[in-house]
């Protein structure tokens, strides 16, 4: 049997979803077990963890040497739980003798500058990183409203968008599922509320797009990507999400829903659909090649895509880690084929690496 091993912040994290990988894993040759990174001991190579028992479709508390396939599912924050398992992962992602789904990709600042001198360039918006509240001030008053992302983060959580009046600044963002404004009367008072956020976490800063349906709901285009039990590329399938009108988040964390893409594009004119889905395809078969000869080998992409209303295509986020609640709700007969596809991944990788190690000994014997 393949070790298989799904390491994840808590153990009570994407229970459904890692459920559902546990049932099928056995008639692969595939065992598989569940753990949080600091629960390794570094000098057994063991953790501490819970065991999926096929036949009785349950998870058992068990101590086993570290899998050898490994699917990290961990969602970093600035919590101290994530201070102390990013420096373990990061030891587990340098041995030779472990092998990942996915290495992840570095943040979003990061990102850009390797994106913008690819061919895919003219999808992405102008990035930059905010260090201090001058370059917001001097970028709100060529452009009157603009975003700020922290470089590190998913869900749409810090997101915020800044407008500059004649005399007052609007600030807007989603918490709770609820629309929160604020309006500062002078640049003073904005100034002391930027440092304030600032100096809790790292931020970029973007143009505004108008991102919006004619509902002035937000809305964009979440594509799932991943590679099959061969090995390659391909797309699993496309959903549009669309937040709350007014809001400026389209996430389901922010209490977006979902239909699917073929309702939405139906509803466009024909040559309009063709243009987007042409794009769609293009981004799509562009952009892994390219992450995957700038960074580590990767399994699955969640790209959103955003359409502004002048038509013009935007690449508004890539995460290495995507959920795939968008996908199960506008296409459920996906559940199955999403649920296996880590399984039939992580088998391919670990018949390739032990192919390449007996390729590799047969080559020192012959020498």
């Amino acid at each position: 049997m393949i070790s298989f091993g799904i390491m994840t912040l808590n153990l009570e994290s994407e229970n459904s979803y890692i459920n559902e990988i546990a049932s099928l894993a056995q008639p692969l040759g595939l065992e598989v077990f569940r753990f949080i990174p600091s629960e390794i001991n570094p000098h057994t190579l063991t953790g501490i963890g819970r065991k999926y028992d096929y036949k009785a479709h349950s998870w058992s508390d068990s101590e086993f040497p570290i899998p050898k396939i490994l699917y990290d599912r961990c969602f970093y924050g600035d919590d101290e739980q994530s201070k102390q398992c990013l420096p373990i992962v990061s030891w587990l992602k340098s041995r030779n003798d472990l092998t990942f789904l996915g290495y992840g990709l570095p943040n979003k600042l990061e990102l850009y500058e390797i994106l913008k001198n690819t061919v895919i360039s003219a999808y992405l918006p102008k990035t930059l990183s905010v260090f201090d509240t001058n370059i917001v001030l001097s970028e709100l008053s060529a452009m009157k409203k603009v975003i700020l992302k922290p470089i590190s983060g998913s869900q749409g959580y810090g997101i915020y968008y800044l407008k500059k009046n004649e005399k007052t600044y609007h600030v807007k963002t989603e918490k709770q599922r609820k629309n929160i404004s604020r309006i500062f009367p002078n640049e003073t008072k904005l100034v002391q509320w930027l440092k304030s956020l600032f100096s809790k976490r790292k931020y970029l800063l973007q143009p505004f797009l108008e991102l919006s349906n004619n509902e002035q709901q937000p809305f964009d285009i979440r594509v799932l990507l991943q590679k099959s039990e061969q090995g390659t590329w391909g797309e699993r399938g496309r959903g549009i999400r669309i937040g709350k009108t007014g809001g400026i988040l389209s996430n389901l964390s922010a209490g977006g829903s979902v239909i699917p893409f073929t309702d939405w594009s139906s509803s466009l004119l024909p040559e309009k659909s063709e243009f987007i889905q042409q794009e769609i395809a293009y981004i799509s078969s562009k952009l892994p090649p390219i992450l995957e000869k700038a960074f580590l080998p990767l399994f699955e992409l969640g790209i959103d895509i955003g359409i502004a209303k002048n038509g013009a295509i935007w690449i508004l986020d890539i995460n290495s880690k995507p959920g795939r609640k968008v996908l199960l709700h506008s296409q459920p007969d996906l559940v199955r084929t999403l649920h296996l596809a880590p399984l039939l991944y992580g088998k391919h990788l670990a018949l390739k690496d032990q192919q390449e190690r007996k390729n590799y000994y047969e080559k020192t014997l012959s020498h």
